[in-house]
């Protein structure tokens, strides 16, 4: 019995380092470059902040100005344009409207920044459209898409994630010790500097590998999020205990009551600005849709309760017409269920930012640890390559040898 399980375990170790080293040379490329471009973008705000000092302003002691005064100042230096997005950031951060459409089949974004205390035009930034070059777009489309159309690179990224995660899978088989003594634990979570170079690269990717493991699985399932909609239901079926995922929707505005506001010179988005404001003295930030396309959409207003994060947010929803307050699931973190409080932290877990300045640093290293991995691999499997090779004997093929621990260490 004793030899057969024995044997049973050498098949499963030989078809799980098969599937590990084919897997990672097929996906390599392209986890190379989405976890290269994580890295990046793990610092876009930072960055963007040393960068750009338009997006800051000296605080005052006095209330912002509506956004109605913001959008006329925007508009005066997008004429035709229509606004897509209005923010306020923090009292010493700059307000911003932004416009996003469509050009010549290319998608165009231009952001309007201005003092949120004078409504002061300060900056006009385009960051999408033809002609313009926007490091961090750069970023995100090779990080989302390998800089391919969308519907064509985002499915090939999902598809490289999935097998990301089983290469973690079967990498930790490999890496499992087959003994426990004081030998063996020092091979699987000790990196031997001293030794050759195949021996260190070996360790790069196999102690390290282990060690970064946990937290890489989270950015590859969180990453999926975005990649496939059957994978976010799923994920959200397990953490809600058997729910399904809803449908984001806003509420409707009751549009027979239009005649209510028919002959009011305050602006209606100014009203629930001014009623959001009362409930949240103390957000770090708003964003609203700034202008409403069907008699029966919603305000919509976010107050995000962090700077720097967006997941702890409040979100308001107001009838058009009767500024009647409306209430959703999910609509505030705080009060939400464990699976919809997953669905608002997916996006700042995912760069680090649910933990602060340390946990983008975290996440900017794990990247660059699973950026490396492919590498080390290959040249784990290079080495191992041209050995056999050389004690092949001419005209024949390499002579069978017993596995080593992981059937990948080198010489």
């Amino acid at each position: 019995m004793k030899g057969k399980k024995n044997s049973n375990n050498g098949i499963f170790r030989k078809v799980n380092d098969w599937l590990h080293l084919w897997l990672g040379l097929s996906s390599g490329i392209v986890v190379f470059i989405v976890s290269i471009t994580g890295c990046f973008y793990a610092f876009e705000v930072e960055i963007k902040d040393a960068m750009e000092p338009w997006r800051f302003v000296q605080a005052q002691d006095k209330p912002f100005v509506p956004p109605s005064q913001l959008l006329d100042t925007a508009k005066v230096y997008m004429p035709g344009a229509e606004p897509t997005g209005l923010t306020y950031s923090t009292k010493e951060g700059a307000a911003a409207v932004g416009f996003g459409g469509e050009e010549n089949g290319e998608r165009t974004f231009t952001a309007v920044f201005m003092n949120p205390y004078t409504g002061e035009f300060l900056q006009k930034q385009q960051s999408i459209g033809e002609g313009e070059f926007d490091f961090f777009r750069f970023i995100i489309d090779g990080h989302r898409a390998l800089w391919l159309p969308y519907e064509i690179g985002r499915p090939i990224v999902g598809v490289a994630t999935l097998i990301f995660l089983v290469l973690l899978g079967t990498g930790l088989v490999m890496w499992w010790p087959r003994k426990w003594n004081k030998s063996e634990r020092n091979k699987s979570f000790k990196i031997k500097w001293n030794g050759s170079f195949k021996r260190v690269n070996y360790d790069l990717h196999n102690v390290v590998g282990f060690y970064s493991l946990a937290l890489a699985f989270v950015l590859g399932v969180t990453g999926l999020v975005w990649s496939f909609e059957w994978f976010a239901d799923s994920l959200y079926y397990v953490t809600s205990g058997g729910e399904e995922m809803p449908e984001h929707h806003h509420p409707h505005s009751d549009k027979s009551k239009a005649y209510l506001l028919a002959n009011d010179t305050v602006s209606v988005l100014d009203k629930a600005w001014y009623k959001t404001l009362a409930q949240e003295p103390t957000a770090q930030g708003f964003y609203m849709t700034p202008e409403l396309h069907d008699k029966e959409d919603a305000i919509e207003i976010i107050a995000y309760q962090d700077h720097g994060s967006w997941y702890n947010r409040n979100e308001y929803y107001y009838d058009q017409y009767t500024l009647e307050h409306y209430r959703v699931k999910g609509d505030k973190y705080s009060e939400a269920d464990l699976a919809d409080q997953l669905v608002m932290l997916n996006y700042d877990i995912h760069i680090g930012a649910a933990w602060g300045l340390p946990g983008k640093i975290l996440a900017f290293f794990i990247s660059l640890i699973c950026a490396s991995l492919p590498i080390t691999g290959f040249l784990v499997w290079w080495n191992k390559r041209k050995k056999a090779k050389r004690k092949a004997p001419l005209g024949g093929s390499a002579p069978k040898r017993k596995p080593t621990q992981t059937g990948l260490a080198p010489a």
